[in-house]
């Protein structure tokens, strides 16, 4: 027994000597599995793309996350965008990982670039990425050939330089700038450009674990197999500045926001014209301060907004009201000047002509309906100042010979005839006003009696 009692315990020193022995590895394997996080990004990049990818990874880092999975699909996006996501990926602490998913989903033009430029990229079947030529989104038309050849070039020294940084296919970066190439997921895996093909998001993980990459901290082994997800989606705010940066639903906050505007200042007391009016043009400013606005086409906006104003302070409906209308439509036709010639690197960034004629005729309608408010305003009889007692009925207090008092609406006012004489308790009409003399004439009641006399 002493002996049998004596090997156990040599057994247990050696172990617990022992580095990485077996109760090393046994309180590795009950150590928890670190959570990974999961945002996603669809659509046109934009500001608001950026500034919730940059959320996502700081949150992510915060929480002492095992890797954040980016989910991808979009047509690309501006440029400004693209590069604080790229910034924000090759800076970040903690491994990012973009999968492009979906199956139909697509990265391309500024989607390569974030792609490109993280720890690790992942495609889902039936996806596709390149496409990526530096397009204009305001017209290339108007683009000499020398400042397209810097905006290329600079395109294509950024994918070189990232693909090399991330030891991917750096010839074929340079041709998806130079060229507009693209690349199924089974192409861009055996040509180097991304690590993984996966059908899911776990399969990605059980695929991800082990691979070592590199972030400013140092070399990372992922241990992300069966790791817990966490979610991090949109804040409503997020959901609502993405929502609104779309071209259609830009252009008809500002359309709306401008004509309740309007309608308030020349219909007062409504209060929700109003109100919605500010909202909505603020939101639409907002807007369009992410997309790249036509100059011609917002500059024709403003004249549409000034002849509309002009109008209504001109008598009837004329030169003023056509060229509002005109102007309106022009502007809205040129206010996202679609490319030139259409390429698949960039996304489209329009309005569409339904959208345009229905807000041409609201325009219309809402020109006509204050207008009709103003002229009928016109047309009154003023209720206020010396003018509003032009034809009201008085009784003479004191003789008018040709100079007297009379008695109007309870008050006595300095009066001078129109007719000569008149006695005083006569009824007489106020004919018009000289400062604060009153001007008046016999009553018709009276012009008989005093012309028989």
């Amino acid at each position: 027994m002493r002996h049998r009692g004596a090997f156990f315990a040599l057994a247990a020193a050696a172990l617990l000597s022992l580095p990485g022995g077996g109760l090393a590895r046994a309180a590795e394997r009950t150590e928890p599995a670190r959570t990974v996080y999961r945002a996603r990004i669809e659509g046109v990049i934009n500001p608001f793309s950026a500034r919730y990818l940059q959320r996502a990874i700081r949150e992510t880092e915060q929480a002492g996350g095992a890797a954040l999975v980016l989910e991808l699909d979009t047509p690309g996006g501006l440029d400004s965008a693209m590069r604080a996501m790229i910034q924000a990926e090759m800076n970040s602490h903690v491994p990012v990982i973009v999968y492009v998913s979906p199956s139909g989903a697509r990265a391309a033009s500024a989607g390569m670039f974030v792609t490109l430029a993280a720890h690790l990229a992942a495609m889902a079947p039936g996806t596709a990425i390149g496409a990526a030529s530096p397009v204009s989104l305001t017209g290339g038309g108007g683009e000499g050939e020398t400042l397209k050849k810097k905006i290329t070039e600079d395109a294509a020294a950024m994918a070189r330089s990232i693909a090399e940084k991330r030891g991917r296919n750096v010839e074929w970066a340079e041709a998806a700038v130079r060229d507009a190439v693209s690349l199924t997921e089974t192409e861009a895996k055996k040509k180097g450009v991304i690590e993984i093909v996966s059908s899911d998001l776990a399969d990605l993980l059980q695929q991800a674990d082990g691979m070592v990459v590199k972030t400013p901290a140092g070399e990372t082994i992922l241990k992300v197999a069966g790791a817990p997800v966490a979610e991090l989606p949109m804040s409503f705010l997020e959901k609502l500045l993405q929502i609104i940066a779309d071209p259609n639903i830009a252009y008809l906050l500002l359309t709306v926001g401008t004509l309740g505007v309007i309608v308030e200042l020349y219909h007062p007391g409504g209060l929700f014209p109003g109100v919605a009016g500010v909202i909505c043009l603020l939101f639409g400013l907002a807007a369009m301060g992410t997309l790249p606005i036509g100059y011609a086409g917002a500059a024709l906006l403003v004249l549409a907004v000034g002849l509309l104003l002009a109008e209504l302070h001109a008598p009837g409906f004329g030169v003023f009201g056509v060229g509002a209308l005109i102007a309106f439509l022009a502007g809205s036709l040129l206010l996202f000047v679609p490319v030139t010639p259409p390429s698949p690197a960039a996304p489209v960034v329009s309005v569409s002509p339904w959208l345009i004629g229905g807000m041409t005729v609201l325009f219309f309608g809402v020109l006509l309906l204050v207008a009709q408010r103003v002229w009928a305003v016109h047309g009154l009889k003023p209720w206020s100042g010396a003018e509003s007692l032009i034809g009201v009925p008085a009784q003479v207090v004191s003789a008018i010979a040709p100079e007297g008092t009379v008695r109007i609406q309870g008050e006595v006012w300095s009066a001078r005839s129109a007719a000569g004489h008149i006695e005083a308790g006569a009824k007489v009409r106020v004919l018009r006003t000289e400062g604060v003399v009153v001007v008046v004439e016999p009553a018709a009641e009276e012009e008989a009696p005093q012309g028989g006399a």
